[in-house]
C-alpha cells in the first residue's frame, strides 16, 4: 500500500517536471522568434502568423494553450534585457536536434514576408553562437527554411 503511494507520488513529480521543461522550451522558442519578428523593427501580420503555425505544429499545442504561449512569450521578450536570458535556458533544456528545429524556425520566421533583413539574420546569428550550434547547422537550418 504504501509502496505503491510512492510509486504514484513519483510519477506525478515526473510528469509535473516534464510539463515544466515542455513548457519552458515552448515560451522560449516562441519568445525568440518573436524577437526576429521584431528584429527588422516591422512585425508583419505573415510573421506572427508563422509563429503562431510553428509553435502549434512543433508543439502540438491547443489553440487555448497557443494563446497562454504567445502572451507569456511577447510579455517576456518585451521584458529582456538580452539574448542570453533564453540562450541559457535552451543549453540547458533542449538537444542539440532541438536546437536546429529551432533555428529553422527561425529563419522561417524571418522569410515569413518574403524579405530577409541583416538585422533578422544577424540576431539568428547571434541566437546559433549562444546556443553552440556549428555553422554548418546554421547554414543548414537556413537551407531548410528556403
Amino acid at each position: 500500500m504504501l509502496i505503491a503511494k510512492l510509486k504514484t507520488l513519483f510519477r506525478q513529480a515526473e510528469d509535473a517536471q516534464a510539463q515544466s521543461h515542455n513548457r519552458a522550451l515552448e515560451l522560449t522558442c516562441a519568445a525568440l522568434m518573436f524577437e526576429v519578428a521584431r528584429a527588422d523593427f516591422a512585425v508583419e501580420a505573415t510573421e506572427l502568423d508563422t509563429v503562431n503555425a510553428l509553435l502549434t505544429e512543433q508543439f502540438d499545442l491547443a489553440p487555448e494553450e497557443l494563446v497562454s504561449v504567445t502572451e507569456q512569450a511577447a510579455q517576456q521578450a518585451d521584458a529582456a534585457t538580452c539574448l542570453y536570458e533564453f540562450t541559457r535556458t535552451l543549453n540547458e533544456l533542449a538537444s542539440a536536434e532541438e536546437k536546429r528545429a529551432l533555428l529553422a524556425m527561425m529563419w522561417r520566421v524571418a522569410m515569413a514576408d518574403d524579405v530577409l533583413s541583416r538585422y533578422e539574420e544577424h540576431l539568428i546569428r547571434k541566437v546559433a553562437d549562444l546556443l553552440y550550434v556549428p555553422h554548418s547547422d546554421f547554414m543548414a537550418a537556413k537551407q531548410q527554411a528556403l
